[in-house]
């Protein structure tokens, strides 16, 4: 990439992931694009191999029909196109019926991703995810692959109570429709605070599989950016701390420690959730791929401090 690389979290004390254990945790990876980004991709096949996951997002205020046709192309490019429906921008459960309508008919969706959204009052009849996937009306279309939000580090928009309730009710629905329903989380920067928070949800009677979400390799000024918009919890101390160093804000953040203390917590506890990543390539979408393909290939060193490198099969 041409900068500097730094880690984006530190290793924890006896937590030295092998090659195998992180090329294990770091498969069937999915990765997600905003319309706008995809229009700065001319080909998803050229950069993704066929079948990869691809979320397309349903930003506030945007066009829902923006997100269909994307997920069209993907589609076309053989990729599998997961949808966010965001249910605080949705008007009605007509408009609902008929963006998974178009998602079925034109990008053959089989999977989609449930979230609030990020606005503070609903602009039509659904004001939580939980009103939407009620309506039954995402299984009457025949999807029964349903991803759901999840926050290891709060979110500024609901309590912790509040989440608490709600993933409980998304686990007593996928029980009682029979849905093959998971986690989708909010990007995080330390490993600790996620394996913390799934074992204590696991506890709590948690038993939908999870997929964490990873920021891809980008400079520090952009995943600070990103991580203001988020509002994520304590992890913001660390990129906050990164971000005050101006030296440093041009310099690229890798995830490698976060994956490899991901990857050790996963192989070290059988019972442990999390089974897949999920990148935000907040650095550009061909090269977090790129990285996520050579992370889940082995194509990597380990460190001695920690962590791995990605080897440069180019050079």
């Amino acid at each position: 990439m041409g900068n500097v690389i730094v880690p984006m979290t530190r290793k924890e004390d006896g937590m030295q992931a092998t090659i195998e254990q992180i090329q294990k945790a770091a498969a069937q990876w999915s990765i997600e694009v905003t319309p706008a980004g995809a229009t700065k991709i001319d080909s998803f096949a050229a950069c993704l191999a066929p079948g990869t996951t691809v979320n397309v997002t349903f930003l506030p205020g945007s066009d829902p029909m923006d997100t269909v046709a994307v997920a069209e192309r993907l589609h076309n490019d053989g990729m599998n196109a997961v949808p966010h429906l965001a249910a605080r921008s949705l008007l009605d459960a007509d408009q609902l019926d008929a963006l998974l309508a178009a998602y079925t008919s034109r990008a053959g969706v089989k999977e989609v991703l449930v979230i609030g959204g990020g606005v503070d009052n609903p602009v039509g009849a659904f004001a939580d995810s939980m009103q939407v996937l009620e309506t039954g009306l995402i299984q009457r279309h025949g999807i029964q692959n349903i991803g759901v939000a999840g926050h290891p580090e709060g979110s500024p928009d609901i309590t912790q109570d509040e989440i608490a309730e709600a993933l409980a009710a998304k686990n007593a629905l996928a029980v009682r429709d029979g849905l093959n329903m998971y986690i989708e989380t909010q990007f995080c920067f330390e490993a600790a605070i996620v394996l913390e928070w799934e074992r204590a949800v696991r506890a709590a009677g948690n038993a939908l599989p999870i997929r964490i979400g990873i920021p891809g390799p980008a400079t520090i000024k952009t995943l600070f950016r990103f991580a203001q918009i988020s509002g994520i919890g304590p992890s913001m101390r660390f990129i906050s701390k990164q971000a005050r160093n101006v030296a440093k804000l041009m310099t690229v953040q890798s995830p490698h420690l976060l994956l490899a203390d991901l990857a050790a917590g996963m192989a070290a506890d059988s019972d442990c959730l999390i089974q897949h990543f999920h990148f935000y390539p907040f650095g550009g979408f061909a090269k977090t791929a790129a990285y996520a393909n050579a992370v889940a290939n082995g194509d990597i060193r380990l460190l001695p401090k920690g962590g791995f490198s990605v080897i440069d099969n180019a050079a």
